[in-house]
């Protein structure tokens, strides 16, 4: 096996993929920018919509909290506590508005129990082992050209391609839930709710960029494995 560096193989598969990840990674930087020097007529700001939606859905005891980083915005499901980065937390545009409607999305699931977020979440421990192991491991076992440690780290691979598929639907659903109690609440307006579309969607492209970029990475490690059409 040639290593990823000089492997023609290895950037014929992974290009188109590398290339969906950089346009992703600028479009959703590029369409906060837009949806942020944008204004919401309501004037509320990220962190007040969230409180709004949580209180709307018996959730008021979810605390939303600001954290620092660009674009850091997550619900933490072991704390319960939708953090929110400082563009948004303290902002009233229509990016900051959908980013924060996304989080308590989240919440909104968890408090549901959606399935796919209870998976994901059952699944986060072993696919962090998987991230951090299965690459040292594989490339062990190739070096030394002992099979049956490749296919160890192969397995450990397969968990985290698992958790960023799953991962899919949670993000999906969680922008779908959010789209849907801005305009139920009337915090947004129709031609408002088209931008909040705008600035979720291009976020949901980071999650498939990754998701294709997984797959691909596990099918390069088949193949040259022998495990899949056959080896060189």
């Amino acid at each position: 096996m040639m290593f990823l560096g000089i492997d023609p193989l290895y950037w014929i598969m992974m290009l188109p993929v590398l290339l969906l990840s950089l346009w992703a990674s600028m479009r959703v930087k590029s369409t906060f920018k837009k949806y942020s020097k944008i204004a919401t007529k309501s004037g509320y700001t990220g962190a007040r919509v969230a409180e709004m939606i949580l209180q709307q859905n018996g959730l008021g005891n979810i605390p939303v909290v600001e954290t620092k980083g660009f674009l850091s915005d997550h619900y933490d499901p072991v704390k319960k506590v939708v953090r929110l980065s400082p563009d948004v937390y303290r902002s009233s545009s229509i990016a900051s508005i959908g980013v924060a409607a996304h989080e308590t999305g989240h919440a909104l699931q968890h408090s549901k129990e959606y399935k796919p977020l209870v998976l994901r979440n059952m699944m986060a421990p072993m696919a962090s082992i998987g991230s951090n192991l299965s690459w040292i491991i594989i490339f062990a076992g190739f070096i030394i050209g002992a099979l049956g440690l490749v296919k160890v780290g192969i397995i450990l691979f397969s968990v985290v391609v698992a958790f960023q598929l799953i991962t899919l639907p949670v993000e999906f659903n969680a922008s779908t839930r959010a789209k849907a109690v801005l305009s139920t609440y009337g915090i947004v307006s129709a031609t408002e709710l088209k931008g909040v579309n705008n600035v979720l969607s291009a976020a949901a492209m980071t999650y498939v960029a990754a998701a294709a970029s997984a797959v691909m990475t596990l099918l390069y490690f088949l193949i040259r494995a022998g495990l899949l059409g056959g080896d060189e």
